[in-house]
């Protein structure tokens, strides 16, 4: 048996001339800048409807979604159809149920996990001026 070798760390002068290029400033804030995400620096304070729009549509699609499916399911088993178009309505009114329960769970999941992250982000902010005034003086 042979062991691998580990491939050797790059030294300083070895590096990419890319990645001499980069700063360190100019890093950090082409990361701030290309994420996702709210920034940590950021101080704009945002107002309920910007924070909880994307659970509250979606917790509406889902209603309106399983709302559907409950119609069509019904309608397929009250409703005296011929057989293929019963048989569609069988197996899309069960479908659209799904599908509209997952998104009304995942919305109704999305808003603590929302409440958490603000609270948690509230908690940094005032640790955060806490350092800063101390460290300051």
């Amino acid at each position: 048996m042979t062991m691998e070798t580990l491939p050797k760390v790059p030294e300083v002068d070895e590096k990419s001339p890319e990645a001499k290029d980069l700063l360190p400033s100019q890093t950090a804030s082409s990361l701030c800048i290309s994420s996702r995400s709210e920034s940590v620096w950021t101080t704009t304070p945002r107002s309920n409807w910007e924070i909880y729009r994307k659970p509250i549509v979606t917790m509406s699609v889902g209603g309106a979604i399983l709302l559907f499916g409950v119609v069509i399911t019904c309608l397929a088993y009250t409703l005296e159809l011929s057989g293929k178009s019963l048989s569609i309505l069988k197996m899309v009114g069960p479908g659209f149920l799904s599908l509209g329960l997952m998104m009304l769970v995942c919305g109704l999941v999305w808003v603590p996990i929302i409440k958490k992250k603000q609270k948690h982000r509230q908690k940094s902010n005032f640790l955060r001026s806490l350092k800063s005034f101390f460290l300051t003086r």
